[in-house]
Protein backbone atom coordinates (compact mmCIF):
# COMPACT_ATOMS: atom_id res chain seq x y z
CA UNK A 1 0.00 0.00 0.00
CA UNK A 2 1.43 3.66 -0.95
CA UNK A 3 1.33 6.18 1.29
CA UNK A 4 -1.58 8.96 0.19
CA UNK A 5 0.09 12.25 0.96
CA UNK A 6 -1.38 15.81 1.93
CA UNK A 7 -3.25 16.25 -1.24
CA UNK A 8 -3.08 12.43 -2.80
CA UNK A 9 0.21 11.52 -4.93
CA UNK A 10 -1.75 10.06 -8.08
CA UNK A 11 -3.53 13.39 -8.25
CA UNK A 12 -3.63 14.24 -12.52
CA UNK A 13 -4.26 18.42 -12.92
CA UNK A 14 -6.56 18.40 -15.08
CA UNK A 15 -7.48 22.93 -15.36
CA UNK A 16 -4.75 25.00 -16.74
CA UNK A 17 -3.10 27.46 -14.12
CA UNK A 18 0.07 29.79 -15.04
CA UNK A 19 2.53 28.03 -17.60
CA UNK A 20 5.79 27.80 -15.46
CA UNK A 21 8.08 26.91 -18.74
CA UNK A 22 9.55 24.14 -20.59
CA UNK A 23 12.07 21.39 -20.21
CA UNK A 24 14.53 22.01 -17.90
CA UNK A 25 17.96 23.72 -19.22
CA UNK A 26 20.56 20.89 -18.64
CA UNK A 27 22.60 23.37 -16.72
CA UNK A 28 19.55 23.24 -13.76
CA UNK A 29 21.46 19.32 -12.79
CA UNK A 30 24.51 21.32 -11.09
CA UNK A 31 24.62 20.10 -7.41
CA UNK A 32 25.84 22.44 -5.15
CA UNK A 33 27.56 21.89 -1.74
CA UNK A 34 29.53 24.64 0.14
CA UNK A 35 30.76 24.20 3.91
CA UNK A 36 31.91 26.95 6.75
CA UNK A 37 35.45 27.71 7.35
CA UNK A 38 35.53 25.98 10.56
CA UNK A 39 34.56 22.67 9.30
CA UNK A 40 36.72 19.95 10.48
CA UNK A 41 34.94 16.49 9.21
CA UNK A 42 35.08 16.00 4.85
CA UNK A 43 32.00 13.47 5.13
CA UNK A 44 31.96 11.33 1.95
CA UNK A 45 28.60 12.60 -0.35
CA UNK A 46 28.99 11.57 -3.53
CA UNK A 47 26.04 9.32 -3.50
CA UNK A 48 23.32 11.84 -1.94
CA UNK A 49 25.01 14.50 -4.43
CA UNK A 50 24.29 11.78 -7.52
CA UNK A 51 20.62 11.18 -6.15
CA UNK A 52 19.84 14.99 -5.91
CA UNK A 53 21.46 15.05 -9.51
CA UNK A 54 19.06 12.30 -10.86
CA UNK A 55 16.48 13.53 -8.80
CA UNK A 56 17.06 17.30 -11.14
CA UNK A 57 17.99 15.26 -14.66
CA UNK A 58 16.22 12.02 -15.17
CA UNK A 59 13.45 11.97 -12.95
CA UNK A 60 12.42 15.95 -14.59
CA UNK A 61 12.06 17.54 -11.28
CA UNK A 62 12.93 20.88 -11.44
CA UNK A 63 14.78 21.21 -7.91
CA UNK A 64 15.72 19.35 -5.10
CA UNK A 65 17.55 20.52 -1.35
CA UNK A 66 18.96 18.15 1.23
CA UNK A 67 20.15 18.99 4.80
CA UNK A 68 21.81 16.73 6.87
CA UNK A 69 22.52 16.79 10.25
CA UNK A 70 24.11 15.26 13.08
CA UNK A 71 24.99 16.08 16.79
CA UNK A 72 28.03 17.75 15.27
CA UNK A 73 26.40 20.08 12.50
CA UNK A 74 24.91 19.63 9.31
CA UNK A 75 25.44 20.38 5.55
CA UNK A 76 23.23 21.23 2.85
CA UNK A 77 23.36 19.67 -0.62
CA UNK A 78 21.12 21.65 -3.68
CA UNK A 79 20.90 20.54 -7.47
CA UNK A 80 18.54 22.65 -9.89
CA UNK A 81 16.32 25.65 -10.00
CA UNK A 82 14.17 27.26 -8.12
CA UNK A 83 12.30 28.88 -10.72
CA UNK A 84 12.67 27.89 -14.15
CA UNK A 85 11.80 31.14 -15.31
CA UNK A 86 14.37 33.07 -13.83
CA UNK A 87 16.95 29.78 -13.62
CA UNK A 88 17.74 31.36 -10.01
CA UNK A 89 19.10 28.19 -8.23
CA UNK A 90 17.32 26.27 -5.26
CA UNK A 91 18.48 28.52 -2.11
CA UNK A 92 20.13 26.47 0.91
CA UNK A 93 17.80 27.77 3.47
CA UNK A 94 14.42 27.46 1.28
CA UNK A 95 11.13 27.64 2.85
CA UNK A 96 8.44 25.17 1.58
CA UNK A 97 5.06 23.05 1.86
CA UNK A 98 5.51 20.05 4.06
CA UNK A 99 2.47 18.52 3.67
CA UNK A 100 1.91 15.07 5.75
CA UNK A 101 5.12 16.05 7.65
CA UNK A 102 2.63 18.43 9.52
CA UNK A 103 0.97 15.55 10.92
CA UNK A 104 4.04 15.21 13.16
CA UNK A 105 3.46 18.75 14.76
CA UNK A 106 -0.25 18.03 15.12
CA UNK A 107 0.21 15.01 16.91
CA UNK A 108 3.12 16.11 18.79
CA UNK A 109 0.41 18.86 20.30
CA UNK A 110 -2.18 16.30 20.87
CA UNK A 111 0.29 14.21 22.72
CA UNK A 112 1.00 17.30 24.78
CA UNK A 113 -2.34 17.22 25.74
CA UNK A 114 -2.60 14.02 26.70
CA UNK A 115 0.48 14.33 29.02
CA UNK A 116 -1.58 17.37 30.35
CA UNK A 117 -4.51 15.09 31.30
CA UNK A 118 -6.78 17.26 28.42
CA UNK A 119 -6.95 14.86 26.24
CA UNK A 120 -7.40 10.52 26.68
CA UNK A 121 -6.10 9.03 23.39
CA UNK A 122 -8.57 6.01 24.07
CA UNK A 123 -11.65 8.80 24.81
CA UNK A 124 -14.04 8.83 21.99
CA UNK A 125 -13.80 11.43 19.61
CA UNK A 126 -17.54 12.39 20.62
CA UNK A 127 -16.09 13.57 24.02
CA UNK A 128 -14.00 16.67 22.58
CA UNK A 129 -16.64 16.80 19.20
CA UNK A 130 -19.96 15.76 20.23
CA UNK A 131 -22.12 15.00 17.07
CA UNK A 132 -19.61 16.12 14.78
CA UNK A 133 -18.60 12.97 13.22
CA UNK A 134 -21.93 11.04 12.59
CA UNK A 135 -23.07 9.72 8.91
CA UNK A 136 -23.05 6.47 6.68
CA UNK A 137 -21.00 4.03 9.61
CA UNK A 138 -19.00 6.97 10.70
CA UNK A 139 -19.52 7.64 14.45
CA UNK A 140 -17.42 9.43 16.99
CA UNK A 141 -18.94 7.73 19.72
CA UNK A 142 -16.65 4.66 18.44
CA UNK A 143 -13.68 5.98 17.29
CA UNK A 144 -10.88 6.79 19.72
CA UNK A 145 -8.22 9.87 19.23
CA UNK A 146 -5.65 7.33 19.19
CA UNK A 147 -7.41 5.61 15.66
CA UNK A 148 -7.32 9.42 14.52
CA UNK A 149 -3.85 9.70 14.85
CA UNK A 150 -2.71 6.16 13.94
CA UNK A 151 -5.17 6.40 10.80
CA UNK A 152 -7.28 2.99 12.30
CA UNK A 153 -9.93 5.16 12.35
CA UNK A 154 -11.67 3.85 9.29
CA UNK A 155 -12.62 6.98 7.90
CA UNK A 156 -12.86 7.73 4.28
CA UNK A 157 -10.42 10.22 3.27
CA UNK A 158 -11.45 13.60 2.05
CA UNK A 159 -9.21 13.98 -0.20
CA UNK A 160 -10.33 10.72 -2.09
CA UNK A 161 -13.52 12.72 -2.97
CA UNK A 162 -11.89 16.72 -3.65
CA UNK A 163 -11.93 16.68 -7.16
CA UNK A 164 -8.28 18.28 -8.15
CA UNK A 165 -9.90 20.57 -10.75
CA UNK A 166 -12.00 22.44 -7.75
CA UNK A 167 -8.90 22.75 -5.88
CA UNK A 168 -6.86 24.37 -8.91
CA UNK A 169 -9.72 26.33 -10.62
CA UNK A 170 -9.77 28.40 -7.76
CA UNK A 171 -6.59 27.99 -5.49
CA UNK A 172 -6.78 30.93 -3.48
CA UNK A 173 -10.42 29.73 -1.83
CA UNK A 174 -10.21 29.29 1.96
CA UNK A 175 -11.85 25.94 3.11
CA UNK A 176 -13.32 24.96 6.83
CA UNK A 177 -11.93 21.97 7.98
CA UNK A 178 -15.66 21.20 9.10
CA UNK A 179 -16.56 21.66 5.72
CA UNK A 180 -13.77 18.83 4.36
CA UNK A 181 -14.93 16.58 6.93
CA UNK A 182 -18.30 16.79 6.44
CA UNK A 183 -17.42 15.87 2.75
CA UNK A 184 -15.53 12.53 3.48
CA UNK A 185 -18.30 11.65 6.15
CA UNK A 186 -20.49 11.49 3.05
CA UNK A 187 -19.13 8.43 1.98
CA UNK A 188 -19.47 4.96 4.19
CA UNK A 189 -16.38 4.25 6.58
CA UNK A 190 -13.64 2.33 5.12
CA UNK A 191 -13.78 -0.47 7.97
CA UNK A 192 -14.82 -0.68 11.25
CA UNK A 193 -12.52 1.39 13.88
CA UNK A 194 -9.72 -0.37 14.93
CA UNK A 195 -9.81 -3.50 12.51
CA UNK A 196 -7.31 -2.35 9.87
CA UNK A 197 -5.05 0.52 8.83
CA UNK A 198 -5.50 3.21 5.86
CA UNK A 199 -4.18 6.93 5.89
CA UNK A 200 -7.03 9.16 5.91
CA UNK A 201 -6.15 13.21 6.21
CA UNK A 202 -10.05 13.34 7.50
CA UNK A 203 -8.34 11.89 10.89
CA UNK A 204 -5.92 14.78 11.09
CA UNK A 205 -8.60 17.73 10.14
CA UNK A 206 -10.30 16.08 13.35
CA UNK A 207 -7.35 16.31 15.51
CA UNK A 208 -6.59 20.03 15.01
CA UNK A 209 -10.11 20.38 15.86
CA UNK A 210 -10.02 18.81 19.37
CA UNK A 211 -6.59 20.93 19.82
CA UNK A 212 -8.44 24.05 19.16
CA UNK A 213 -11.61 22.93 21.36
CA UNK A 214 -9.72 21.35 24.44
CA UNK A 215 -7.31 24.90 24.46
CA UNK A 216 -9.92 27.68 23.51
CA UNK A 217 -6.97 28.60 21.09
CA UNK A 218 -6.50 28.20 16.94
CA UNK A 219 -4.08 25.74 16.32
CA UNK A 220 -1.64 28.15 14.82
CA UNK A 221 -1.67 29.50 18.61
CA UNK A 222 -1.02 26.04 20.20
CA UNK A 223 1.68 25.11 16.99
CA UNK A 224 3.42 28.46 17.92
CA UNK A 225 3.49 28.05 21.72
CA UNK A 226 4.28 24.29 22.19
CA UNK A 227 6.74 23.70 19.22
CA UNK A 228 8.18 26.24 17.27
CA UNK A 229 8.87 28.57 19.79
CA UNK A 230 10.74 26.28 22.48
CA UNK A 231 12.70 25.14 19.51
CA UNK A 232 13.22 28.43 17.93
CA UNK A 233 12.28 27.46 14.71
CA UNK A 234 12.32 30.65 12.66
CA UNK A 235 11.77 29.57 9.41
CA UNK A 236 8.53 27.45 10.53
CA UNK A 237 5.00 28.69 10.16
CA UNK A 238 1.27 27.75 10.21
CA UNK A 239 0.00 30.32 7.20
CA UNK A 240 -2.69 32.09 7.19
CA UNK A 241 -2.28 33.30 3.22
CA UNK A 242 -1.01 31.92 0.24
CA UNK A 243 2.33 33.08 0.56
CA UNK A 244 5.37 31.20 1.30
CA UNK A 245 7.50 33.80 3.21
CA UNK A 246 11.06 34.23 3.30
CA UNK A 247 13.27 32.57 0.12
CA UNK A 248 11.40 29.32 -1.36
CA UNK A 249 11.17 27.40 -4.36
CA UNK A 250 8.81 28.04 -7.02
CA UNK A 251 6.22 24.86 -6.78
CA UNK A 252 5.57 23.08 -10.03
CA UNK A 253 3.15 20.49 -11.15
CA UNK A 254 3.01 18.50 -14.73
CA UNK A 255 -0.69 18.05 -15.84
CA UNK A 256 1.17 14.98 -18.42
CA UNK A 257 3.73 13.31 -19.74
CA UNK A 258 6.02 15.82 -21.36
CA UNK A 259 3.70 18.58 -20.89
CA UNK A 260 4.81 21.91 -19.56
CA UNK A 261 5.26 22.61 -15.97
CA UNK A 262 2.80 24.67 -14.25
CA UNK A 263 3.57 26.63 -11.26
CA UNK A 264 1.45 26.14 -8.54
CA UNK A 265 3.13 28.23 -5.64
CA UNK A 266 -0.22 30.03 -4.71
CA UNK A 267 -2.52 28.31 -2.75
CA UNK A 268 -4.54 28.57 0.27
CA UNK A 269 -3.07 26.41 2.89
CA UNK A 270 -6.62 25.34 4.20
CA UNK A 271 -7.06 22.50 1.76
CA UNK A 272 -4.17 20.59 3.92
CA UNK A 273 -4.95 22.49 7.30
CA UNK A 274 -3.94 20.39 10.11
CA UNK A 275 -3.13 17.77 7.88
CA UNK A 276 -1.35 19.35 5.96
CA UNK A 277 -0.77 22.87 5.86
CA UNK A 278 2.78 23.88 7.69
CA UNK A 279 5.29 25.81 6.01
CA UNK A 280 9.01 24.85 7.00
CA UNK A 281 12.82 24.37 5.74
CA UNK A 282 15.02 21.47 5.79
CA UNK A 283 17.06 23.07 9.03
CA UNK A 284 13.83 23.20 10.91
CA UNK A 285 12.32 19.95 10.50
CA UNK A 286 15.46 17.95 11.38
CA UNK A 287 15.92 20.02 14.26
CA UNK A 288 12.39 18.91 15.43
CA UNK A 289 12.86 15.48 14.49
CA UNK A 290 15.98 15.78 16.95
CA UNK A 291 13.96 17.32 19.85
CA UNK A 292 11.19 15.07 19.67
CA UNK A 293 13.10 12.14 19.29
CA UNK A 294 15.59 12.86 22.64
CA UNK A 295 12.05 13.53 24.36
CA UNK A 296 12.38 17.25 24.38
CA UNK A 297 8.82 17.39 23.02
CA UNK A 298 7.31 14.88 24.90
CA UNK A 299 6.83 13.27 28.33
CA UNK A 300 8.59 9.45 28.07
CA UNK A 301 5.08 7.62 28.37
CA UNK A 302 3.60 10.01 25.54
CA UNK A 303 6.88 9.44 23.37
CA UNK A 304 6.52 5.73 23.67
CA UNK A 305 2.54 5.66 22.77
CA UNK A 306 3.75 7.87 19.21
CA UNK A 307 6.66 5.15 18.12
CA UNK A 308 4.43 2.29 19.28
CA UNK A 309 4.05 1.25 15.39
CA UNK A 310 1.64 -1.14 13.39
CA UNK A 311 2.38 -2.47 10.22
CA UNK A 312 0.63 -0.35 7.37
CA UNK A 313 0.85 -3.68 5.06
CA UNK A 314 3.61 -1.69 2.80
CA UNK A 315 6.23 -4.32 1.24
CA UNK A 316 8.63 -1.96 2.26
CA UNK A 317 7.95 -2.69 5.94
CA UNK A 318 6.98 0.80 7.25
CA UNK A 319 4.79 0.72 10.42
CA UNK A 320 2.65 3.47 11.65
CA UNK A 321 2.46 5.50 15.19
CA UNK A 322 0.91 8.17 16.04
CA UNK A 323 1.39 10.87 13.59
CA UNK A 324 5.55 9.15 13.17
CA UNK A 325 6.26 6.13 11.10
CA UNK A 326 9.18 3.89 11.53
CA UNK A 327 11.16 2.62 8.35
CA UNK A 328 13.97 -0.64 8.51
CA UNK A 329 17.25 1.12 7.35
CA UNK A 330 19.41 -0.18 5.02
CA UNK A 331 22.70 -1.93 6.99
CA UNK A 332 19.74 -2.50 10.06
CA UNK A 333 17.89 -0.53 12.28
CA UNK A 334 15.30 1.74 12.13
CA UNK A 335 14.15 5.56 11.03
CA UNK A 336 11.41 7.93 12.18
CA UNK A 337 10.20 10.61 9.84
CA UNK A 338 7.39 11.08 7.53
CA UNK A 339 6.33 11.67 4.08
CA UNK A 340 4.55 15.04 2.45
CA UNK A 341 3.21 15.97 -0.51
CA UNK A 342 0.99 19.14 -0.92
CA UNK A 343 0.41 21.20 -4.82
CA UNK A 344 3.91 22.27 -6.16
CA UNK A 345 6.23 19.88 -3.42
CA UNK A 346 7.14 16.39 -2.14
CA UNK A 347 8.93 16.14 0.53
CA UNK A 348 10.32 13.41 2.91
CA UNK A 349 12.04 13.63 6.67
CA UNK A 350 13.91 10.96 8.87
CA UNK A 351 15.51 10.64 11.98
CA UNK A 352 17.67 7.87 13.92
CA UNK A 353 17.92 7.84 17.66
CA UNK A 354 21.53 8.21 17.98
CA UNK A 355 20.17 11.96 16.54
CA UNK A 356 21.15 11.82 12.57
CA UNK A 357 18.26 13.45 10.74
CA UNK A 358 17.67 14.33 7.41
CA UNK A 359 14.97 16.24 5.28
CA UNK A 360 14.84 16.16 1.41
CA UNK A 361 12.40 18.58 -0.76
CA UNK A 362 11.68 19.02 -4.44
CA UNK A 363 9.37 21.17 -5.83
CA UNK A 364 7.00 19.08 -8.39
CA UNK A 365 4.44 17.44 -7.57
CA UNK A 366 2.02 16.37 -8.87
CA UNK A 367 3.07 14.45 -11.74
CA UNK A 368 5.96 13.25 -10.30
CA UNK A 369 7.08 10.36 -11.18
CA UNK A 370 7.36 7.04 -9.01
CA UNK A 371 11.45 7.04 -9.53
CA UNK A 372 11.25 10.68 -7.84
CA UNK A 373 9.95 9.34 -4.28
CA UNK A 374 12.02 6.33 -5.12
CA UNK A 375 15.25 8.36 -5.19
CA UNK A 376 13.83 10.87 -2.58
CA UNK A 377 13.51 7.79 0.07
CA UNK A 378 16.80 7.03 -1.28
CA UNK A 379 18.37 10.12 -0.94
CA UNK A 380 17.12 10.10 3.26
CA UNK A 381 18.20 6.65 3.74
CA UNK A 382 21.88 7.43 1.98
CA UNK A 383 22.37 10.77 4.66
CA UNK A 384 20.91 9.11 7.83
CA UNK A 385 23.86 5.95 7.11
CA UNK A 386 26.36 8.27 5.94
CA UNK A 387 28.83 10.23 8.18
CA UNK A 388 28.50 13.91 8.96
CA UNK A 389 30.25 17.23 8.67
CA UNK A 390 30.72 19.35 11.19
CA UNK A 391 30.01 22.24 9.47
CA UNK A 392 26.88 24.56 8.46
CA UNK A 393 26.58 25.47 4.51
CA UNK A 394 25.11 28.76 4.29
CA UNK A 395 25.95 29.86 0.38
CA UNK A 396 25.04 28.45 -2.96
Amino acid sequence: MKHKRALGGALTVAVAVTLAGAALPGSAAATTETRAAESAGTADHARLKALLHRLTTVDGVPGALAEVRDRRGSTVLTSGLANVKSQAPVHPDSRFRIGSLTKMFTATAVLQLVGEHRVGLDAPVERYLPGVVRGHGNDGRVITVRQLLQHTSGLPDFLDHLKPQDILKDPLVHRDPRDLVNLALEHPRVFEPGTDWDYSNTGYLLAGMIIERVTGHSYAEEIRERIIEPLRLRETYVPRSSAIPGPHPRGYARPGKDAPLLDVTRIDPSVGGTAGGVISSGTDINRFLGALLRGDLLRPAELRHMMKTRPTGNEDGRAYGLGLESRPLPGGGLYWGHTGDFLGFETMAGATADGRQATVMVNLGPGGSDAQSDDIKAAVETALSESRPSARLRTW
